[in-house]
This record gives structure tokens, C-alpha cells and sequence, in this order.
């Protein structure tokens, strides 16, 4: 029997450090077009399971939409996963080519989901998305700065910035519509989303950008990938509290901003929360339940292609 191919690839600038396993074959390629290029056609002959390259930002777009398009199976990984996975079976060093290896032995041992590209439109609205949130963090930058400055020549300038900042957001808001518009499937996938009362066109572009998982997977999953997923502190008799961390945090920051205002304008969510803290639970926490609940109407909205009204009452009752 052919032995089955695993293969890691470790994504920088530069270039791409492979690994293959069962062979521990380790490569270069540059990370190029033309270095990817190479990278597919030598990799196609191998017929590999699965490729592993961890999440870096948009370094590994390239590489994921060469693959995917040369049908080659490849899983984008959380790079935290990974480091957890090599720590566990004693890889405490780390370099490139070391880090190559792990993601093959990850690909091997964990059999991780394929990762499927998201459409150009997308990607596109992510990338509007990444420097809106940019923009505001330095707009918020220099107003605290501007608070605190009290020469006239320094505010003026402080002053200027900010608008200019302003402006850029402006700009970007606008692109943003034109390209929700553009894309029939994107308009009407907002436009459902927006029925949420508390859901706006910010959280809903947040959504559609960065959670594409959104109607397709449960929501036990999505709770996980956004974050809200209680996990447990238990031991022997002692029962800890429950605790959230990790995931996607852009995601769940939008999602945290459209529950505080739908526990005062969305009469079915504000029902869940006044319940969960007249019941003693602590207002973060009833917010964050409330989260998963919201978060779970929106899957099954994206999933039946039904507006708010439509899937409300069945999903919330029992909160």
C-alpha cells in the first residue's frame, strides 16, 4: 500500500518551508506567484491527504486559492492550536523548518477541515473591514492624545489628523455598500442579517467577511470559533467558573456591540437578559449568553434563509 502524504507548509514573506511526510522531504519554494506555481505542480504529483499552513493574516490567501483551485486539499489552522499541538508531543523549539514539520505531523495526527477560499467579493470585504477597524484605533488614538495636549499648534494638528482619519472611514463606508451591493448573494445575505433589530451594516459586513462558517456549521461550533463558548475550570470536587477566551476577536467585539444595544431595543433578546440577571447571573455573563443566542438565530436565520421574525420565537424560547 502507497503510504499516504501529509504535508506542512510554513508561510512567510520570503518564501514557503515545506515538509512532507511520511518521507521528511523539506523543500523551499519562494513565496511568489511563480514559487507557488512551482509549489502546486510539485505537490499535485504527490497526491497528498492534506496540506496544513496556519492562519497569518493574508500571507497564505495566495497559497489556499492556488490549491483549492488546483484541487489540492489544504487547511488554514489556527496558529495557537498548533503551537498547543507541538508543546504536546515535545517540538519546544521553533523555526521555520521546524515549524513546517509540526503542521505536517498536525495534518497526519489532527485531520483538520478543509479550508475553502472565500469568494473574491469576500475577500474583498474583509480587507475593507481590517483597515475600517485600523482607522478607528488610530482615530481613537489621537483623541486620547488630543485630550491631553494643550498646546494650540499641537491640537490643530492632532485635529487635522482626525479628520482626515474621518474621511477615510467615510470613504471606506461608502466602498463598502458599493461592494454589498455589487454582489447579489452579499445583498441579500445583509439584508437578512440587518432584519435583526441591533444588527447593523457594520456588524452585519463583519459578519459576512469574517465568519463564512455562518449557516453552514452548528452552533456549538460557531460559539467556539467566535469565542463565546463557556469553557469549564473543574477539578476533582472544585467547580470553577466558566470562562470564555480565544477565537475570532473581531468577530465576537462586533457581536458583544450589537448585543449591549439588543438587550434595549430587541424586545426578545432583552426578554433572555433581564431573565438570566434577575436570576443572579452577573450582567457580563447574561451578555455573553446572550451572545450564543443571538449568534445561534443568526446560523439558523443564514441556514433557512428566514428573516428575524421568522425563527425568533422557537430559538429563544426556554432561554
Amino acid at each position: 500500500m502507497k503510504a499516504e502524504v501529509f504535508i506542512g507548509v510554513d508561510v512567510c514573506k520570503p518564501r514557503l518551508d515545506v515538509t512532507i511526510l511520511p518521507t521528511s522531504e523539506i523543500l523551499e519554494f519562494e513565496n511568489t506567484t511563480k514559487g507557488i506555481k512551482q509549489f502546486v505542480k510539485h505537490t499535485k504529483k504527490l497526491k497528498p491527504i492534506l496540506i496544513a499552513c496556519e492562519y497569518t493574516g493574508g500571507l497564505e490567501q495566495p497559497l489556499l486559492i492556488a490549491c483549492t483551485e488546483a484541487g489540492l486539499p489544504i487547511a488554514v489552522v489556527n496558529p495557537k492550536q498548533v503551537r498547543d499541538f507541538a508543546r504536546a508531543i515535545g517540538k519546544h523549539a521553533k523555526t521555520d523548518a521546524i515549524d513546517a514539520t509540526v503542521l505536517a505531523e498536525f495534518a497526519s495526527r489532527i485531520r483538520p477541515s478543509i479550508t475553502i477560499p472565500a469568494s473574491q467579493h469576500v475577500r474583498a470585504l474583509e480587507g475593507i473591514m481590517t483597515r475600517r477597524r485600523q482607522l478607528l484605533e488610530m482615530q481613537t488614538m489621537e483623541r486620547n492624545r488630543l485630550g491631553s495636549t494643550r498646546d494650540e499648534s499641537a491640537r490643530a494638528s492632532i485635529e487635522a489628523v482626525i479628520a482626515f482619519l474621518e474621511m477615510q472611514t467615510g470613504d471606506l463606508d461608502a466602498e463598502m455598500l458599493e461592494l454589498l451591493r455589487a454582489d447579489s448573494e452579499l445583498k441579500a445575505l445583509d439584508s437578512l442579517l440587518q432584519s435583526v433589530p441591533g444588527v447593523g451594516r457594520v456588524v452585519a459586513a463583519r459578519l459576512i467577511s469574517s465568519l463564512p462558517e455562518l449557516g453552514y456549521a452548528s452552533t456549538s461550533r460557531l460559539s467556539a470559533l467566535v469565542g463565546v463558548a463557556p469553557m469549564n475550570h473543574d477539578s476533582g470536587s472544585h467547580r470553577g467558573l466558566r470562562f470564555i477566551r480565544g477565537g475570532r476577536a473581531n468577530v465576537r467585539a462586533m457581536l458583544y456591540m450589537a448585543v449591549q444595544t439588543a438587550v434595549r431595543h430587541n424586545p426578545a433578546l432583552k426578554v433572555v437578559y433581564e431573565r438570566l440577571v434577575g436570576s443572579g447571573k452577573a450582567k457580563k455573563v447574561a451578555l455573553v449568553a446572550c451572545m450564543r443566542k443571538l449568534l445561534g438565530v443568526l446560523n439558523a436565520m443564514v441556514r433557512d434563509g428566514k428573516p428575524w421574525v421568522d425563527v425568533t420565537k422557537p430559538l429563544l424560547e426556554g432561554a
